[in-house]
């Protein structure tokens, strides 16, 4: 029998960034290692969609030796990382336990493999295009269509509430679930998907000619004119979802894929996917119901 060889961080993350090179991320973005000594070895990696108080202290746990987390942790930034910031309190938790931090956003985003895609495969849908910023680039040796957001179509058509109830089967749950724009009984078929927040796409998702757009965080005033223009020249139904959600789904497939990669190297890592909820709101209260709104036909 042989003993198990573990992989360094370095190790781990040069064989993340193979699988989802950091060179698709956006010129905004701030996905990349945060925290960690190189040559730490890494026994286990952790996979959660936002680094929170409680992914950290789940990291530490565990014994993680490197938590992924698809939202950067200082996207935003920070001057200063007191424990009494909740920023600050992540770094010290995760320093002291001697785990590193790796963000993972929109090269996630747009790669195959990630955030999209894998929606894009709980749908069924197996031939997409690329929605926005399509381009051709290497990976792994092969060229490959990669950028923001996806459109496809369903094997077969459905109704708009059948697909939301479909969408709502596979999703975690969250406490706001899915709001949908447009006539419960439309039949659908060409969807249009940005994970994560999609309104500065309307206009890619209307050229796309979906019927129906399936994204997240969409705020009132672009919603609105958008129904309200597809009463007069036609436009996609919308499916809102939480922005955590939309972006849960891709974790397994990428630590299988990261274990495999490993793997072949002949180093062994064990890794968990954070079942933590990190979706910000807690319940709902309903104001009522309604037939439907004024921007359905």
């Amino acid at each position: 029998m042989t003993d198990k060889k573990i992989p360094t961080l370095h190790d781990v993350v040069t064989a993340f960034h193979e699988i989802f090179p950091p060179a698709l991320a956006e010129n905004w973005d701030a996905s990349g290692l945060v925290l960690g000594r190189k040559d730490a070895p890494v026994p286990t990696v952790g996979f959660a969609v936002d680094a929170t108080v409680k992914t950290a202290a789940e990291a530490a746990e565990r014994g993680a030796g490197l938590l992924i987390t698809h939202h950067p942790l200082l996207l935003r930034g920070a001057s200063f990382l007191p424990d009494t910031d909740y920023k600050g309190e992540i770094t010290h938790t995760l320093i002291e336990a001697r785990c590193g931090l790796l963000g993972a956003h929109t090269n996630v985003d747009s790669a195959p493999h990630g955030t999209n895609e894998a929606f894009m495969d709980m749908l069924g849908i197996s031939e997409r295009e690329v929605l926005a910023d399509d381009q051709s680039v290497e990976v792994n040796g092969s060229q490959v269509q990669v950028g923001i957001g996806r459109v496809g179509q369903l094997p077969l058509p459905m109704t708009l509430k059948e697909l939301a109830e479909k969408i709502a089967d596979f999703l975690p749950a969250t406490a706001a679930g899915l709001r949908v724009a447009g006539r419960a009984d439309t039949q659908v078929q060409k969807v249009a998907l940005c994970t994560g927040a999609g309104d500065s796409l309307f206009k890619e998702a209307l050229k796309s000619g979906a019927d129906v757009y399936i994204t997240a965080d969409l705020r009132h005033h672009p919603a609105s004119e958008l129904r309200e223009n597809a009463l007069i020249a036609g436009g996609p139904a919308l499916i809102d979802c939480s922005h955590f959600a939309s972006e849960w789904l891709w974790m397994d497939g990428a630590a299988q894929l990261l274990t495999e990669r490993l793997a072949d190297r002949g180093f062994t890592i064990s890794t968990y996917i954070s079942d933590l909820n990190t979706d910000p709101w807690d319940f709902t209260v309903s104001t009522g119901q309604i037939s439907g709104s004024a921007s359905t036909r």
